[in-house]
């Protein structure tokens, strides 16, 4: 029999909060990702934590592809808050408490029945934190962000979109079929330029400027002219010489080594 008791662990929640989400419209699985999140970050008196997918699916015993819909409409409707990017790649996530800059919108139906998708339209691609696209954008991500917070500019990247970011990176790849050993020694490269660093502060912009930073960088490991020993004409000396006995001087005190 289960006998749970408060001494072995519990999560504290503000009545105000319980009393919100009586009221507000969830489907099942957004409702558990909400407990679910409430349990990883209130239950270890923390505001927000670093959750992935795969993470959240276990929790909650649900296949990602779900995970993902779901999780992404409770983030649109800024129930849940992502606050970045944490160091395993995933997002760092925290549910809102200010219950008035909810969306009060219907909550996504389970099951979406499939409406075909007129060929003029590009489905928009998803990439969960598995994706290599994906893992590449966290990494661009997290190197520009240093940059920005060491320049004082972190709000220019503070709404960076990782699903836009790992697009870029899909094209960067399988569009400009470009190399991925290339792309990450461009994008270390780029964020330790004194003057670049500032400028690429996104996949998009790195993407326009991709080919003029590869040859920068190449151009930069190329080795320059060996430098050329200055030339002296033996003759100076002797010009030096006549000078000094012009001016005057003793010949036996001038100064050969110079």
């Amino acid at each position: 029999m289960a006998n749970p008791q408060l001494n072995n662990g519990h999560t504290r929640i503000a009545n105000e909060i319980f009393e919100q989400m009586m009221k507000t419209n969830l489907n099942g699985t957004q409702f558990r990702l909400v407990m679910a999140i409430w349990r990883y970050t209130y239950g270890f008196q923390r505001k927000a934590n670093e959750m992935s997918t795969s993470f959240l699916a276990k929790v909650i015993d649900a296949n990602r592809t779900q995970i993902n819909r779901e999780l992404s409409a409770l983030i649109d409707r800024n129930i849940i808050t992502v606050i970045g990017i944490g160091s395993k790649g995933a997002r760092v996530m925290g549910f809102n408490k200010n219950h008035k800059e909810w969306d009060e919108q219907a909550p996504t139906k389970e099951v979406v029945p499939e409406i075909p998708v007129p060929t003029n339209k590009i489905k928009k691609l998803k990439y969960d934190e598995e994706n290599t696209y994906y893992k590449m954008a966290v990494y661009f991500f997290g190197r520009v962000e240093k940059v920005a917070n060491d320049a004082g500019i972190s709000h220019l990247i503070k709404k960076s979109n990782m699903q836009t970011w790992a697009d870029d990176m899909r094209k960067l790849i399988e569009v400009d079929e470009l190399d991925k050993h290339l792309v990450k020694e461009v994008m270390d490269w780029v964020t330790e330029d004194s003057f670049w660093r500032t400028n690429v502060l996104s996949a998009k912009k790195l993407r326009e400027k991709f080919m003029e930073l590869a040859i920068k960088m190449n151009a930069e490991k190329k080795p320059g002219p060996p430098k050329q020993k200055p030339y002296h004409d033996p003759r100076d000396k002797e010009i030096a010489l006549q000078k000094w006995i012009s001016e005057g001087n003793d010949p036996d005190e001038f100064d050969w080594s110079k």
